[in-house]
């Protein structure tokens, strides 16, 4: 089964039509909402079953140094997700791509701290030494590329995401030393989602909704109004790529 986890800006009431919820008990505490089943629907055309969970939570609530990552991905995975496609928000770090645009990472540097990034609380043997050289690796890319293609939304395929910890935005300084790094994006959800899906034998693979030139990029400042209008032709370009993706035919 697909899961798709929503970020900032998505909401599960313009395609997906939920028709069950479904509480999962964890040995890792509580996730961030109730595991949402149902389809991606639109007129007469609709997707195979999925499941969906609102990383945030309900009313984005949980800010991003909060969220119970290993509690989540328990939940998928006792849902039977096999695949993941996450939605994350993120900053650009350079001028080639703009505000409003998609971009499938293919790599990632974790900057994030304190949080719980394993499952695995003692070592047995080296199989709990995941491989992790190719972090987004899923056979979702070619499909969401193709479909990409067909419907005439831009998707950046490749990048590096650096995570940060969040809920604060970066110092031009950082930006400029995530650029050194090599990063083209900045974010604060991606890890330890990612290692943790792995980590359960799940398939992740991140649409990166860009809203905002990162600090110090460009000549504009960081301005909210103009995140939320981002934010918004993202949203909308994610709701066509997913539904070319997903729907079958009517």
């Amino acid at each position: 089964m697909l899961a798709i986890i929503g970020g900032s800006g998505w909401s599960d009431t313009t395609l997906f039509k939920p028709q069950a919820r479904r509480e999962f008990l964890s040995r890792y505490g509580n996730c961030s909402a109730p595991v949402q089943f149902g389809h991606l629907q639109r007129g007469n055309r609709q997707s195979d079953e999925l499941c969906y969970l609102p990383r945030h939570g309900a009313g984005h609530r949980l800010p991003p140094h909060k969220i119970n990552y290993r509690a989540n991905v328990d939940a998928l995975a006792q849902a039977g997700a096999s695949s993941v496609i996450a939605l994350n928000a993120v900053g650009v770090c350079h001028t080639r791509w703009l505000p409003g645009e998609l971009v499938l990472p293919d790599q990632v540097i974790d900057y994030s701290w304190g949080r719980e990034h394993s499952f695995v609380d003692a070592l047995e043997d080296f199989s709990a030494h995941i491989d992790f050289t190719e972090p987004l690796q899923s056979e979702w890319r070619a499909r969401l590329l193709a479909a990409a293609a067909r419907a005439g939304t831009t998707l950046h395929e490749g990048g590096t995401y650096a995570c940060m910890q969040g809920p604060r935005f970066e110092t031009a300084a950082e930006v400029r030393k995530l650029r050194r790094d090599g990063c083209d994006l900045v974010g604060m959800t991606l890890m330890p989602e990612a290692s943790l899906c792995r980590e359960r034998g799940i398939d992740y693979l991140s649409i990166c909704l860009i809203v905002n030139p990162a600090a110090g990029v460009g000549d504009a400042s960081l301005s909210l109004p103009g995140i939320r209008a981002a934010l918004e032709r993202a949203t909308e370009a994610v709701r066509q790529l997913l539904a070319e993706a997903l729907l079958l035919p009517g």
